[in-house]
């Protein structure tokens, strides 16, 4: 975790370092497939990114869709300052929840000043993070999805078995659009396995 930002009173200057904050995002390579010895892995940014369009894909007319994708885009905002913790790390849930709350905190308060944008940023996040409305569930399958998509990927181009990132994804996904975007996958994935296995 990286020391939280101490505000300078300058609300232009403070602002600056949150947008320079995000690149982080843009650096910080998740952590799963770290410990799985992935080459060049995505960021975290990256997985932001394509959960973001997979919202705007959504047919559902009972979802606040463009909620949805900005929803997207912050879930994650606070491993700028924490980093992407995972199970490997040894940190419990509740000292995770309290180490990403406090970096919220820090980039709504001190970087951001409270303003209606961080207003915004906030709510969104704090809306996933309850895991209540239609539409933070939605984002959480999002989530699910995007990994096991990723992990799919990763498989084919390294030639790697990343089955425990399906098993912990892909049958907790509840949402019946995204859950046919699961069996697609899972399809493909049983396709392509049995493609390979004719090849040898």
């Amino acid at each position: 975790m990286s020391d939280l930002y101490t505000p300078s009173g300058d609300p232009g200057v403070d602002r600056l370092a949150f947008f320079h904050l995000l690149e982080r995002l843009k650096t910080q390579k998740r952590t799963g497939w770290i410990n799985n010895h992935v080459p060049d892995p995505e960021s975290i940014s990256d997985h932001m990114y394509r959960m973001s369009v997979l919202a705007l894909c959504s047919s559902d007319p009972d979802l606040d869709v463009s909620k949805c994708t900005m929803m997207c885009i912050v879930h994650d905002i606070a491993e700028a300052q924490v980093g992407d913790i995972a199970p490997s790390h040894g940190i419990a849930k509740e000292e995770k929840i309290r180490l990403e709350t406090e970096a919220m905190r820090n980039i709504v308060h001190d970087m951001l000043h409270n303003s209606s944008a961080a207003q915004r940023i906030e709510a969104l996040w704090q809306e996933y993070e309850a895991g209540e409305t239609a539409e933070a569930k939605f984002v959480k399958d999002l989530d699910r999805i995007e990994m096991a998509l990723q992990a799919s990927e990763y498989e084919k181009r390294h030639d790697k078995d990343l089955q425990a990132f399906f098993d912990s994804s892909l049958p907790k996904i509840r949402h019946p659009e995204v859950r046919d975007w699961a069996e697609d996958l899972e399809r493909e994935r049983t396709a392509k396995s049995i493609s390979s296995v004719d090849e040898t």
